[in-house]
């Protein structure tokens, strides 16, 4: 057997093996790598090379978004942004139909666009929202369903953490990539209040919110400024050349943190439990993408990019065809690995089919991060579920039948953003982010 195919057998069963053990996956990809190219370089070139790579990997000024927009997240999650969010999200959506859950979709759409984390977003708007929706006789297994399905807005909307990872390895920018999030983002709310609609006409009973007075309504929004105006000022900035998207993520940190000082909700003894949960989150990306560097020399090595391309291209050349092919092994992978980790595997792999067939890396982007938005609402490891379920004190096997709708929705909402490439690049090209073709 050629030592490269010897090789890709190791890796391939050494990843699927450690998944199924529920090994962590930092380790499932790491050591079956490693172990690959001992067949390939020997144990003392397996060892140096493992190492350079781990380093090289990290070693890169984009990454540093990374920490401090996850910090950025719990300050503002511990200050009580949001909370005024929410409390807007009220006013916005309160006279229509089954007015909370609607609520709880404005909300997450504007939570996760201050955060960019759509599993803080699931746990912020869930724990504010779910004792009014009980009060409000919602089946809460449908509460906790439309918080799980609506929370992933805040990895398509801008600042985005997801972006910044598949940035890393697509070598594309990101601040255009945020800014081709945004239809996508957009359309998946869209999407998730058409589904509570419908679920509001077979539900009468679920009544719309109050009228707020013109007074109640303008001192919400009074009270929100500072929490919308963090969004103009991290991707206005960005936009205007102030700053690259990776110092907008220390400008994000420097105001979530005078914000809720001034403000009074975010307190100094809570800083050091925030940044205590900031460190360990980044030190599990940052682990996997350390490890995926190992991964990304193996594939490299084998030229198996260029295989899978030449493969696919080999079955057919019906672009629609590659690409529903593609679109469904990144459904298949959400549904069993975390997003960073299924985007540093796959993203070496079908970016170069991808663009063999004229799309833009840029465009891919964002069919990549819908895909992983759908397996964070997907079972077994969607993480999304488990949150909202936790926060709704549901059990999560009733909860994901009342998501599901929601998932068939979205998938057919997936198909319009890998076919309709405006969707995705008309926001870049008319800030200038990419050339208009």
């Amino acid at each position: 057997m050629e030592p490269v195919t010897l090789a890709i057998i190791i890796f391939l069963a050494g990843i699927v093996i450690g998944i199924a053990l529920g090994v962590p996956v930092a380790v499932s990809m790491g050591l079956p790598a490693a172990l690959a190219i001992v067949v390939l370089s020997g144990w003392e070139g397996a060892a140096l090379t493992s190492a350079q790579r781990i380093v090289a990997g990290t070693n890169s000024f984009p990454l540093l978004a990374i920490p401090f927009f996850i910090l950025a997240g719990g300050l503002m999650n511990t200050g009580g942004i949001a909370q005024r969010l929410i409390d807007l999200a009220l006013v916005v959506a309160g006279r229509l139909p089954a007015s909370l859950a609607q609520t709880t979709v404005v909300a997450n759409a504007m939570f996760g666009t201050v955060s960019g984390a759509s599993v803080a977003s699931a746990a912020a708007v869930g724990s504010v929202l779910s004792p009014s929706m009980r009060r409000g006789g919602y089946d809460m297994n449908f509460a906790a369903g439309v918080n799980a399905a609506a929370s992933p807005t805040g990895m398509l909307l801008p600042p985005s953490n997801t972006f910044i990872v598949y940035s890393l390895v697509s070598s594309t920018s990101i601040a255009a990539l945020f800014m081709a999030g945004v239809g996508p983002g957009l359309l998946w709310a869209l999407v998730c209040l058409i589904m509570v609609a419908i679920y509001a006409r077979k539900h009468p009973e679920l009544k719309s919110g109050e009228r707020p007075t013109l007074r109640q309504a303008t001192i919400v929004f009074l009270r929100a400024i500072p929490a919308l105006f963090m969004i103009v000022v991290v991707i206005g900035g960005i936009l205007a050349g102030y700053f690259t998207a990776t110092e907008s993520a220390v400008v994000a940190v420097l105001y979530s943190l005078v914000l809720g000082l001034i403000q009074r909700t975010l307190k100094p003894r809570d800083l050091p439990g925030i940044t205590r949960e900031a460190a360990e989150t980044t030190a599990i990306v940052m682990l996997l993408i350390g490890v995926s560097s190992i991964l990304a020399y193996l594939l490299a090595y084998a030229r198996l990019p260029d295989l899978i391309a030449d493969t696919m291209l080999g079955i057919t050349d019906n672009e629609f065809l590659i690409i529903i092919m593609i679109m469904i092994v990144l459904l298949l992978a959400g549904t069993v690995m975390d997003p960073t980790p299924a985007i540093l595997i796959f993203t070496p792999i079908f970016l170069p089919v991808v663009v063999e067939l004229g799309y833009s890396p840029i465009h891919f982007g964002t069919m990549m991060v819908f895909n992983m938005c759908l397996g964070n609402i997907s079972p077994p490891v969607g993480n999304n579920l488990f949150v909202a379920a936790r926060v709704a004190n549901v059990r999560i096997e009733p909860m994901i039948a009342r998501v599901m709708p929601f998932f068939w929705a979205l998938c057919i909402a997936l198909f319009v953003v890998a076919f309709v490439p405006q969707l995705s690049l008309w926001l870049p090209e008319v800030t200038g982010l990419i050339a208009t073709p």
